[in-house]
């Protein structure tokens, strides 16, 4: 059993480093909707179309990829996943070059494409190294917290090589860029040389072009799940994204008129916790049931969005604050702020969760699964875009009862969603 154990470590550690890659690319897509909104003059909703883009293509992905994992394998999907990922981002870089907000959107789309393969990879994997159920979630967690961590990065990151994203063009972006292409030169390298377990690919591909009179969405508890992962990633982006949108527009715009640095370090701080979150998910996971996780941190973030919602904005707070010098200190927000960033908090272990209880029981059905779980990972580029109009034709802060909206849901899933209603089905 110990051996089995340690012949694990490697696949785990890549599956872990894929994580943090996946958010290391979607994160660029927040400070760059500041960007554009600036290049371009774009309102609040179009300021949001490149994270749509990247998001959008879970839609069109998600279930070729869960084809492909069971045509392939973990490996080459996760090798092909790479390949398209630097892609994504060179195609982004040259826009910059261009100026062409279309050309911009099309690398934001096709980077899209990587991250849903990448998805589609690490969470089955990471579930079935750990065994399913608790420890698998403990697994998904720990990676989860590698992926917050580069979260917490990339903000400050881009504050730091560009400074004001206010006043900065896509071709000032160009440095991290630059570093997102190096990593995924890098990872595809490592990734070659290192072997990942195949725990069900010989099956299937025995059995492919068998008719199955089931699939994943045989089982309600999937088909749950698979809505409350579309409505928790519109929550994870949207809160972060309309933060920022609003400390940094205008007065006129209805927003706070604040310095975009200050702002993005805010920004920082709602991912830093969700990096701690994760870290205690990863600690706890494996004594918590997911099902407690989910419900718990629902009933929290909707909590705090409430709050954030009827409070004042001339009520403000000094909160700590991650800087770009990667430094703490204080920043004064007003606390809606200050309520918003702590959903990080909330939202850290909630991806896990929702997916450990989506799969559970599903068998041979967990590849194909996760390809349709992906594909519902569109919420968020959907949902925010949501947002977006609520904010442009009502207000920000109104705009977050979609939040809210999405944090009840979540928590009707942990009380009665989760539940596998169909355990006749043969899942061997």
């Amino acid at each position: 059993m110990t051996k089995q154990k340690q012949s694990h470590i490697l696949p785990i550690i890549m599956m872990i480093a894929l994580f943090g890659m996946i958010s290391f690319v979607t994160g660029l897509q927040n400070p760059m909707g500041i960007i554009v909104k600036n290049q371009f003059g774009a309102t609040n909703f179009m300021s949001q179309l490149g994270n749509l883009a990247n998001f959008i293509a879970y839609l069109f992905m998600g279930i070729p990829s869960g084809l492909l994992l069971q045509k392939v394998g973990y490996k080459k999907t996760a090798l092909i996943a790479v390949a398209v990922g630097f892609v994504g981002v060179g195609i982004q870089y040259l826009s910059g070059g261009m100026g062409s907000f279309g050309v911009y959107l099309t690398g934001a789309f096709v980077s899209g494409f990587s991250m849903c393969m990448l998805n589609a990879v690490v969470n089955p994997m990471l579930n079935t190294l750990g065994g399913g159920g608790k420890k698998g979630n403990q697994l998904i967690q720990i990676g989860g917290s590698f992926n917050s961590l580069n979260a917490t990065i990339v903000p400050v990151l881009v504050g730091y090589l560009i400074g004001n994203a206010s006043q900065a063009s896509i071709k000032d972006a160009s440095p991290a860029l630059f570093i997102a292409m190096g990593i995924f030169a890098l990872v595809f390298v490592v990734l070659l040389a290192v072997n990942i377990p195949e725990p069900r690919l010989a099956i299937q591909q025995k059995e492919a072009g068998k008719k199955d009179p089931h699939s994943p969405l045989s089982f309600r508890h999937f088909i749950f799940g698979a809505i409350a992962i579309f409505v928790y990633v519109g929550i994870e982006v949207g809160i972060p994204n309309f933060s920022n949108l609003y400390m940094t527009s205008s007065i006129a715009e209805g927003g706070l008129a604040m310095d975009t640095t200050i702002a993005g370090s805010v920004v920082g701080t709602y991912w830093f916790l969700m990096l701690i979150g994760r870290l205690t998910g990863g600690i706890v996971g494996g004594k918590i049931s997911s099902r407690v996780m989910l419900g718990f941190t629902a009933t929290i973030a909707g909590l705090f969005v409430v709050l954030a919602i009827f409070s004042s904005p001339e009520t403000t707070v000094n909160m700590p604050v991650f800087f770009s010098d990667i430094s703490f200190g204080t920043a004064q927000v007003p606390i809606g702020i200050m309520f918003l960033a702590l959903c990080g908090l909330c939202t850290s272990v909630m991806w896990g969760g929702i997916f450990n209880l989506a799969v559970e029981g599903l068998g041979k059905y967990t590849e194909a699964a996760s390809g349709i779980f992906m594909m519902l990972v569109c919420g968020g580029g959907i949902l925010p875009a949501v947002q977006g109009l609520l904010a442009d034709g009502v207000s920000f802060m109104a705009s977050f009862w979609l939040v809210f909206a999405g944090a009840i849901y979540l928590l009707f899933y942990a009380l009665v969603g989760y539940k596998n209603v169909n355990t006749n089905i043969p899942v061997e």
